[in-house]
């Protein structure tokens, strides 16, 4: 039985503005905050159901692609695939759609080209760390309702099990007759029932941690203080599994390299990329639907490039050959899909799990905005996002419209035919209308962020209000030199379209008339952690 506690006493421990007026708001909100919004002019969001985040509703755009998949499905005879590539740390600025690729030193043109034969999304969002982000896309749920709020360490191991009451979209989508699989990067457990072939993927070829866990013991240059220390090495070896594994639903996880130099660390990618190449053609062969996260290794620290993209990119630097590898196997995959026959069944997703990691630089991506991994400033949680599928997708489409990865849990289980959960809260939004309409507008109303257990800000249009916030004296330290504080009187507020480096907060002279909008948000979505309170899996730090 797990143990889950309701931590409400954490959810007022918000600034003094918001505890005022949420409690003035409150005569008129009731108990679920429901009956002011659905008055309020300014909220466009609807409630779904109580278990449902609320979502925009834009009735054309849902009716043209209801009839657009009905149509599809009746050509192909089947319900459409699903492949999601996710990068490791990759900068909202790295790809060359988003103003990096060759200008910095790293051309992506397969990602260039997804982006100008699909939908570029320029406001998607992801937690501010990996375990977080890969948890909630997977199970469209906050990282504080799962628990899995930050990522284990190495040796580390939860008290309790977040996925003996959790759901995935893999999972659900299997029961439905999907093939499903996960290709790489795991990170969301290593004991004994919260691995991927346990928790709804049929079959996993992967690592189970990540990459800097590996090569932290082979290094000598970067990590002297262990790999030099016979004692800690030999301490290292007991609680580290440094391998690619696979396993298939039903069966024991086994080991298929042993991670044992930087060669064979630097080749992993290739591996991962091989066995979806495989799969998509399995699945093809098998004339089944397939839903695959393909999930790279590339470009968390610390890089080492396959052999063949050693030097390859411009720049000549790890990170940057990374890119390159990264970008190529993305090409590789979508001719697959072409090569199958199947590309126009299938949505292809692109994105990464955070911002770029400023701490390990020059290891790290690029992005315009302020702060990066580990925060929740624009740089650690805006993220590139490419929505493709020919045919489908109108080509050469942009939207600035808000998109959360958790979306792509209620995406997913709508082009299988699945119904969402209705038995926890759910955060995401289903956007399959927004995605694939020639006009679609996103059906999110707000971004909610979180460090670990802290709800610090949101995204609303195109306003982003801070609630606490992240303070860096030291430059690009923003994992490992950060305080976390509370922002006083007033909420920071920037205009992200005057502002988008986040640089002078103007909610108290221009942005009064939307604080008591965004404080209704606010107080609706506090209200959910009533019925649905979070979870606590031993992950807390001692401080909290």
């Amino acid at each position: 039985m797990q143990r889950i506690h309701d931590h409400r006493s954490r959810l007022t421990a918000l600034p003094g503005l918001l505890r005022g007026l949420t409690a003035a708001l409150a005569i008129g909100l009731g108990a679920t905050a429901t009956g002011a919004l659905a008055q309020n002019s300014f909220i466009v969001a609807q409630p779904v159901s109580e278990s449902l985040e609320p979502a925009r509703v834009h009735a054309a755009q849902n009716s043209e692609v209801a009839k657009r998949l009905k149509e599809l499905e009746a050509r192909t005879g089947r319900k459409p695939n699903v492949l999601i590539m996710l990068v490791d740390d990759m900068g909202w600025g790295d790809p060359g759609a988003f103003g990096g690729g060759i200008a910095i030193g790293a051309p992506t043109p397969h990602i260039d080209r997804m982006a100008s034969s699909g939908l570029k999304l320029t406001s998607t969002y992801a937690q501010p760390t990996c375990t977080p982000t890969r948890a909630a896309l997977m199970t469209g749920r906050l990282p504080a309702r799962t628990g899995l709020t930050r990522q284990t360490l190495t040796g580390e191991r939860v008290l309790v099990n977040p996925w003996e009451s959790e759901k995935t979209a893999a999972g659900l989508l299997s029961e439905a007759g999907y093939m499903t699989a996960l290709s790489g990067k795991w990170h969301l457990g290593e004991t004994e029932g919260a691995l991927p072939h346990q928790v709804g993927y049929d079959e996993y070829l992967g690592i189970l941690s990540v990459v800097s866990e590996f090569t932290q013991g082979l290094d000598p240059r970067r990590y002297p203080e262990l790999t030099l220390n016979p004692e800690r090495m030999a301490a290292l070896h007991k609680v580290s599994l440094p391998a690619v594994t696979a396993g298939e639903k039903g069966e024991k996880l086994k080991v298929v390299t042993k991670l044992d130099s930087l060669e064979k660390v630097a080749e992993i990618d290739q591996q991962f990329a091989e066995f979806s190449e495989d799969f998509i053609h399995r699945a093809a062969q098998a004339k089944k639907p397939f839903y695959l996260v393909h999930s790279f290794s590339r470009v968390h620290n610390d890089n080492f490039p396959a052999k063949a993209f050693e030097g390859k990119s411009p720049a000549r630097t790890p990170y940057k050959d990374a890119v390159a590898e990264v970008d190529d196997i993305v090409g590789r995959l979508l001719k697959k899909l072409q090569d199958e026959g199947i590309a126009d069944n299938t949505l292809v997703f692109f994105t990464s799990d955070n911002g770029a990691n400023e701490d390990a630089w020059p290891d790290a991506g690029f992005h315009p905005w302020r702060g990066g991994k580990g925060t929740t400033w624009e740089g650690g949680v805006r993220v590139p996002g490419i929505a493709y599928w020919p045919g489908t997708i109108e080509a050469g489409r942009e939207s600035d419209g808000l998109f959360d990865l958790m979306d792509l849990f209620n995406t997913s289980l709508t082009l299988g035919g699945v119904k969402v959960p209705g038995d926890r809260y759910i955060d995401g939004v289903d956007q399959t209308s927004f995605l694939l309409a020639d006009n679609g507008q996103s059906n999110r109303e707000a971004v909610f962020m979180y460090s670990e257990r802290n709800f610090t800000a949101l995204r609303w249009d195109e306003f982003k209000v801070h609630f606490k916030v992240f303070q860096t004296p030291i430059p690009g330290s923003n994992i490992d030199e950060s305080m976390l504080t509370g922002t006083g009187m007033s909420p920071w507020v920037y205009n992200l379209y005057l502002d988008p480096k986040e640089m002078k907060s103007v909610g108290h002279r221009t942005f009064e008339w939307g604080l008591p909008n965004i404080l209704a948000l606010v107080n609706r979505h506090m209200a959910s952690y009533r019925k649905y309170p979070m979870k606590e899996l031993g992950l807390a730090k001692p401080v909290q």
